[in-house]
């Protein structure tokens, strides 16, 4: 399986295909994971890859797998990122 791309790859291919510095690209990118940090909250939308939700978690019953012990896990509020149909569609060539 192929490497994931680096910070600096993914800045260099949107220079190249933008045809702007990479200083420019950087900032931008840069720009764009802060205002989804503020807007997850309310729901951060990137249009044909996905969305940044917040989700509530109940509390449930778990188990401790090393002394097979029931705990009891606390709800929380949880970070998750939604694939849009257009994404999962062309990544998985249907």
């Amino acid at each position: 399986m192929a490497k994931a791309m680096t910070k600096s790859q993914i800045v260099g291919k949107l220079a190249e295909g933008a045809n702007l510095p990479k200083k420019q690209i950087a900032a931008l990118l840069e720009d764009l994971v802060q205002m989804a940090y503020k807007e997850a909250k309310n729901g951060f939308t990137i249009p044909g890859l996905g969305k940044l939700v917040l989700m509530k978690r109940k509390a449930r019953m778990g188990r401790n797998p090393q002394t097979g012990e029931q705990i009891k896990i606390p709800a929380r509020t949880v970070l998750k990122f939604r694939i849009a149909k257009a994404a999962k569609d062309t990544v998985l060539k249907k």
